[in-house]
């Protein structure tokens, strides 16, 4: 394997990295801890759109010869309506629109609570429930604004939902 940069292949340089660092240096702890946090959960939001429009799409595609009796189709809903476009032109740049929203959605939340709990954290001098509760109130609470026409009630149970999943994932950790 040689160590001239151009020669590198992409596995090298995957097999070199220091599982220890990160991958990010921003020049503060809290801003790479942020910009790592939203890239992996961007990723994961971007490959969940895919699947899940894949899936509705196979399953409503009139062919079900190869699909188990036991899933139901025709009846699903596209998340993304937008996504039947009258040509594939069409229906790929809907996917593409509607993954990135998607993938910057998750990243944001991810972003926003990796940085709200460091930031405690760091302030309070302690990571307990109550920093938990807090990151998941504001994120759950920005994430219900990202929605269309978000409305006063989906705002507060975004952030109550939020809270209560934030605190849960806190005091379960270490049980299992």
């Amino acid at each position: 394997m040689g160590h001239n940069l151009e020669t590198r292949s992409l596995l090298d340089e995957l097999k070199s990295f220091d599982r220890k660092g990160a991958l990010f240096d921003l020049g503060h702890p809290l801003l790479n801890r942020m910009a790592e946090c939203f890239v992996k959960a961007a990723g994961i939001g971007a490959i969940q759109a895919v699947s899940r429009e894949a899936y509705i799409t196979v399953t409503d595609s009139g062919d079900s010869s190869s699909i188990p009796p036991e899933i139901p189709t025709g009846h699903k809903k596209h998340r993304f309506r937008e996504l039947r476009g009258e040509t594939n032109r069409g229906s790929v740049e809907a996917l593409i629109k509607s993954t990135g929203k998607e993938s910057l959605q998750w990243g944001l939340a991810a972003g926003m609570y990796s940085g709200i709990t460091y930031g405690l954290k760091e302030s309070r001098g302690v990571h307990d429930w109550k920093n938990s509760a807090m990151a998941g109130a504001v994120t759950g609470a920005a994430l219900a604004l990202t929605f269309e026409d978000s409305s006063h009630e989906e705002v507060v149970q975004g952030a109550i939902s939020g809270a209560a999943i934030s605190v849960a994932a806190n005091l379960l950790t270490g049980i299992f």
